[in-house]
């Protein structure tokens, strides 16, 4: 199982040790790959290291976090780039999940929930990691995603 996490979840996953996100994370580390790229690693390198932080987690602890998801993660090097993400942001996780032959994106950005079909080849899940509904939602380029309650995933 190959998953690509939005910052947001790990992020929340950090924060949060007894979170949804966090249970997801550690699902995905305990029966599968973390795909990172350069891109995705150095975007929640930047949202960790903003101060709104510090009084929550410490230096140290985010450092340490990013460091053992690194060690434990596989760095994919991105190819191909991918423009329909209505936040330009978020194409660089679509990016990643298309070059990496990801099995699922989790995420709670909707703004990757509403692109619009192109190819239908390879068949990715995305979980919402704030409970929504069973749908079918979308399929982009060579990724079909669809979202699904996280206790499915779980």
């Amino acid at each position: 199982m190959r998953c690509v996490f939005d910052t947001n979840i790990l992020v929340s996953a950090l924060l949060f040790k007894t979170s949804t996100p966090n249970r997801a994370f550690r699902y995905g580390l305990r029966n599968g790959e973390i795909l990172l790229s350069i891109e995705t690693l150095e975007e929640l390198r930047e949202v960790l290291n903003r101060k709104k932080f510090d009084r929550y987690v410490d230096k140290n602890d985010r450092a340490q976090f990013l460091e053992e998801l690194l060690v434990r993660s596989l760095l994919v090097t991105v190819t191909e780039t991918i423009q329909v993400c209505r936040d330009p942001k978020d194409d660089k996780f679509l990016e990643l999940a298309v070059r990496g032959k990801a099995d699922y994106i989790i995420s709670g950005d909707r703004d990757l929930l509403v692109l619009n079909p192109e190819r239908t080849t390879l068949w990715l899940e995305m979980l919402v990691a704030l409970g929504l509904e069973v749908a079918t939602v979308t399929v982009y380029s060579n990724c079909c995603l669809r979202t699904v309650n996280l206790t499915e995933f779980l």
